[in-house]
């Protein structure tokens, strides 16, 4: 089967550092911490109080809102950011049925069921909403995107934990590449910021307890104590090439590889020397065509948690071999927080400017140098680099891996 070259034409991202593409790359640029004290909920008896919330988002309309949870608001303001750029509307000469949706959740909406869920216990089932169901289910963001624009093709929820994002944007690769689509809307979002869900990943110690705010998310570092939890959404417009050449659209990079695996080893903790992730880099890299020594930068998923920075070095290190340490790795999650199953999709949005600018984000945060960690992630300050071709890693519970590969056009 020949395959089709896919391109991106649109991004859309809102995040704790930027509520648009534009003032989210110039807050991970300028090291923005997008980390402070939790609001959304009452922190008594939590031993976690800081996480990376969205600043001053408001959806656009009130009423929509209402029917919708705020992972759904959030993947619908990414997505309409990413449609306004890339100009993709179904009509005359753009066939709705070959344009899908896959955008990821890993957590779906868990504030409204949390909220509803209690208000059940203290008033009644009477009183839970009728659109409890649709406001909850992790496939009703790409249903909304759909119907909000009149796409007609697949429109699929991938669920895969932290790994969402990521895999959505390469699963829509794979779907442009052979044929079975013509533009797919891509990308993750999550708003994990409910009492009950907050305490679970408290209790399970897979968080950093302190109130630094400026050592609390600190991937790579010798300190390094659990991750921040965070929110927000990021959405890619994928498009078959010569589809997107011939509207006129706007090419921003090429899509090139993708690769997915699972460690099939432990349901939270990674696998120890990172055989799994070292499988997706090396399906990512020769599904594009291309030598590890040929990636410019690599967003990497960096969460600050102990294993998961340790693991992922050794990863790194067994697909690049010698040249792993020439290359500049970051993990924007020191300034983002771990936005869960929107991580790896605001990432990518990410590798897009790096390539566009010239230009990679720090990891903020970075006091202490780890002995075993030892590869260049970028301390303090953004970085000119000639970016021809970027690697994003993201790894979720459960041993899932995804890498994507995105290529200066």
């Amino acid at each position: 089967m020949s395959t089709k070259r896919v391109v991106i034409t649109g991004i859309g991202a809102v995040c704790p550092v930027g509520n648009t593409v534009e003032e989210a790359w110039t807050g991970v640029m300028n090291g923005k911490c997008g980390i402070d004290r939790i609001t959304h909920f009452d922190l008594t008896d939590y031993k976690v109080t800081l996480g990376a919330e969205l600043k001053d988002y408001e959806y656009p309309d009130k009423r929509e809102a209402r029917r919708m949870d705020p992972f759904c608001q959030y993947g619908m303001s990414a997505a309409r950011e990413a449609l306004d750029m890339s100009g993709l509307i179904a009509g005359e000469n753009i066939d709705a049925t070959r344009i899908c949706v896959y955008v990821g959740s890993g957590i779906g909406g868990i504030v409204t069921h949390e909220k509803e869920v209690l208000l059940a216990a203290r008033e009644g089932v009477r009183r839970v909403s009728a659109l409890l169901v649709p406001m909850i289910i992790g496939n009703i963001l790409p249903g909304q995107i759909a119907i909000a624009n009149g796409f007609k093709g697949s429109a699929l929820s991938v669920v895969t934990a932290c790994s969402c994002g990521t895999n959505a944007i390469g699963e829509a690769w794979r779907a442009i590449r052979h044929g079975y689509a013509d533009a797919v809307v891509a990308g993750g979002a999550e708003a994990p910021f409910a009492p009950a869900s907050m305490a679970g990943f408290v209790n399970m110690k897979a968080m950093n307890g302190t109130e630094d705010k400026t050592r609390a998310s600190i991937p790579f570092d010798k300190e390094r104590a659990g991750f921040i939890m965070g929110e927000g959404a990021g959405i890619l417009i994928l498009e078959e090439y010569e589809h997107a050449k011939a509207r006129g659209a706007n090419i921003l990079a090429e899509v090139t590889g993708y690769g997915s695996s699972c460690d099939a080893y432990h349901i939270t903790a990674p696998s120890p020397e990172g055989e799994g992730a070292s499988a997706a880099m090396r399906m990512a890299i020769e599904s594009a065509g291309v030598a590890p020594s040929d990636i410019s930068y690599i967003n990497a998923h960096g969460t600050s948690t102990p294993l998961n920075d340790l693991y992922e070095t050794r990863a790194i290190k067994n697909v690049f071999g010698a040249s792993a340490y020439d290359i500049p790795i970051s993990s924007t999650k020191s300034m983002t927080g771990h936005m869960l199953g929107a991580a790896g999709a605001v990432e990518a949005v990410f590798c897009v400017k790096a390539i566009l600018t010239g230009k990679v984000p720090p990891t903020i945060g970075y006091q202490v140098p780890d002995e075993e960690l030892d590869l260049d992630y970028v301390p303090g300050t953004a970085r000119d680099v000639s970016v021809q071709y970027t690697l994003s890693n993201s790894l979720g519970f459960g041993g899932h891996n995804a890498t994507i590969i995105f290529k200066r056009y």
